[in-house]
């Protein structure tokens, strides 16, 4: 970090000081100008004053900056007044001394500056080397945190190992005790195969004598199953016989039915066209009593209208023979029609 920033900062601190003790705005320039240039060695110009003052015109600064420059040169001559030394020697004396003056002082400036300059390169240097440690320490705290990290991370390793480990033990007692068990099985299943050996053997004696006792009733069975095999043999030639006889009889029993079958086909021919013939006359004789029923309502009509145009004077009674008496010649008819 530069000493601009801090310079900068106490040339402000000191600017708002003399705005409080100088009121006046060319007092205050020619105090800042004074301030610039013995103080802090800063040629001052009128656009520095101006921006750090700020108070009037531009015009103020520039007014009051040409008389501080008059002012220094007037002050820097020196006069040397001897009673004995001409006006013209004084003169080139005072010069002489002021031009000494300002090499002196250009000199004191040059070696301040050649300081500051040491100064700033010892300080850039610190600042190099503040940094190369803070690089330093920066480097040994992430080491540090790195070697931290690595010791929990070695703890919790060492805390699941001494898991795993526990775990492994408890597995390796678990399995001792479940190799006890299976060898403990293994006893018990070979007492029980030795066991189950015997009474295979026993039971397998048993399943020999019954198959002994087996095979002599199958042959038993196998004697009475030829006998029935022959005595079905014997049947099936009987009972083929008798279909055949059967058969036979069905045969002639057959014949005589097709032979029935076709007279009783005849008698239905002869049946079917007498009763084609006897409809025909039925339908003749509906014919026929349908015209004497049109002849029977039409004499009736006809003795209706007579009884109507009768004198008033006969009696119902008697109005009523002549009707019976007209009716009764035609029921002869109806008989007779009939009968054809």
């Amino acid at each position: 970090m530069s000493d601009i920033a801090p310079d900068e900062v106490r040339i402000a601190a000191e600017i708002e000081r003399l705005k409080a003790d100088f009121p006046k705005t060319r007092e205050l320039y020619r105090e800042v100008c004074a301030l610039l240039f013995f103080r802090f060695g800063v040629t001052p110009t009128a656009n520095r004053l101006y921006q750090l003052v700020r108070r009037g015109s531009m015009g103020t600064p520039t007014a009051v900056l040409s008389e501080f420059w008059a002012e220094l040169r007037e002050k820097s001559r020196v006069r040397i007044e001897h009673a004995d030394l001409p006006e013209e020697l004084q003169g080139a004396a005072g010069e002489l001394i002021g031009a000494l003056w300002q090499r002196a002082t250009a000199s004191a400036q040059a070696s301040l500056d050649a300081l500051r300059e040491e100064v700033e390169a010892a300080r850039q240097e610190a600042e190099v080397a503040v940094t190369g440690l803070q690089s330093d320490l920066a480097r040994t705290e992430t080491a540090l945190e790195q070697r931290t990290s690595a010791l929990l991370a070695a703890q919790v390793r060492i805390q699941e190992l001494e898991q795993a480990q526990a775990a492994a033990v408890a597995t390796r007692e678990a399995l001792e005790g479940e190799v006890e068990r299976l060898q403990q099985g293994n006893r018990e299943r070979d007492t029980a195969l030795a066991q189950a050996r015997a009474d295979f053997a026993a039971e397998l004696e048993k399943q020999r004598a019954s198959a002994e006792l087996a095979e002599t009733r199958l042959q038993a069975a196998e004697k009475r199953a030829l006998l029935e095999i022959e005595r079905e043999r014997t049947s099936a030639a009987r009972l083929q016989r008798d279909s055949e006889a059967a058969a036979k009889r069905a045969a002639r029993a057959e014949e005589s039915a097709r032979a029935e079958i076709q007279s009783l086909q005849g008698q239905l021919g002869d049946l079917r066209h007498q009763a084609g013939v006897l409809e025909g006359r039925l339908e003749a004789l509906r014919a026929t009593h349908a015209a004497q029923a049109k002849e029977l309502d039409a004499a009736r009509g006809k003795l209706g209208s007579a009884s109507a145009q009768a004198p008033a004077r006969r009696a119902p009674r008697r109005a009523g023979r002549p009707a019976e008496a007209a009716a009764k010649p035609l029921r002869p008819a109806r008989k007779t029609a009939t009968k054809s």
